[in-house]
């Protein structure tokens, strides 16, 4: 039976995520996010993300940095199965613009790999199990620069993305994010991202003697070998931001975003050519040196057994802590998964150097 499971996760794995088409979900490890603050609210961030993760959410907040800036992230999935990692550092060049890189690595290891456990002839020999990984990575460099019209700044990314499965498969692909953010004098924030804007694409090569070992296995199924590019499809973000003083020492920043897809999805607003599933997110900060986030995002319809429309949504919570130039954050994510067993822990640090100078 493990066998059997093995074999269809590796075949459909190998079919969804290579062939030379436009996709509406792939690289869809670079969809997650980083930062557990903006995890904690819910990831309606665009408008506001003004430190070293900015180069994730919107590259042009980078130009509020006023230091060296480093942050570190780690969360896992399904149990653990799954682990994230994430690391960045940002620099001002001058006071005008900023500069960025991150590594984002996603992968499952120790993969048992059965496809030769019987031989051709029936027979089990548990020595032909090995180990395997899927694994993803995706490095980043962020710029980003204040124009003359005053608040309106701009960012971009460029990223190269490579995709390893075990010695079955590989790829390496590269994309462009472009993003611009805007303050007014009242302080409230506008941003957007547009991510992908030249189609990130994948570029695979398969081994030729792993397929051969497994394009039969299933008869009938997989007999042709994937065509080897991969396309990512456009997407944008918006935000609107703005924060308020609550009482004395206590603010509050407010958030709501709108994630669009071009495709048609379970997203709460749905049509042929354009999707878009809202966030909405809050911070509650003392003094900036203790933090209190909550946010809602995820707004999916399903149809239930009985044909009636359900919207789910996924709650999220987070604290935060700051002293001089080290903050701490933590999220508890996708509180509302199925049963209570698909939420997520987040960690994560950030380090601002201005404050040791």
């Amino acid at each position: 039976m493990k066998l059997k499971i093995n074999i269809i996760l590796f075949l459909l794995f190998t079919q969804i995520t290579i062939g030379q088409a436009l996709r509406s979900f792939s690289n869809e490890f670079l969809n997650i996010g980083v930062d557990a603050a903006a995890f904690g609210m819910g990831k309606a961030v665009i408008a506001s993300s003004n430190d070293v993760n900015a180069i994730y959410w919107n590259p042009a907040g980078l130009v509020h940095i006023d230091d060296y800036q480093g942050a570190l992230m780690h969360a896992e999935y399904f149990q653990g199965i799954g682990k994230y990692d994430y690391a960045s550092f940002a620099k001002p060049i001058n006071e005008e613009s900023a500069f960025a890189i991150s590594l984002i690595r996603f992968g499952v290891d120790d993969i048992l790999n059965t496809t030769e456990l019987i031989d051709s002839q029936g027979n089990i020999n548990y020595d032909n199990i090995s180990l395997f990984s899927a694994v993803d990575y995706a490095f980043t460099i962020g710029y980003a620069k204040k124009l003359p019209i005053r608040g309106f700044d701009i960012g971009f990314n460029g990223k190269i993305v490579h995709r390893q499965i075990g010695d079955f498969a590989a790829s390496w692909g590269f994309g462009l994010d472009a993003a611009m953010q805007y303050q007014t004098e009242s302080e409230w924030k506008f941003g957007l991202m547009m991510r992908d804007i030249t189609t990130t694409f994948n570029a695979w090569s398969i081994d030729q003697g792993e397929y051969d070992k497994i394009k039969n296995a299933i008869p009938g199924e997989n007999n042709e070998k994937p065509e080897a590019l991969e396309l990512t499809k456009p997407k944008v973000q918006f935000g609107v931001a703005k924060s308020f003083v609550v009482y004395r020492d206590f603010n509050i920043l407010t958030e709501i975003d709108l994630n669009m897809r071009f495709s048609e999805t379970n997203d709460l607003i749905s049509t042929s050519f354009l999707s878009i599933d809202p966030a909405i997110g809050f911070q509650i900060d003392y003094l900036k040196m203790v933090f209190l986030r909550g946010g809602i995002n995820n707004f999916q319809q399903f149809t239930e057994y009985d044909e009636s429309n359900s919207i789910s949504i996924e709650p999220n919570f987070g604290v935060g802590f700051r002293y001089k130039g080290v903050q701490v954050d933590y999220a508890l994510a996708n509180i509302g998964g199925a049963n209570g067993t698909l939420f997520s822990n987040i960690f994560s640090v950030k380090v601002d150097l201005s404050y040791f100078r």
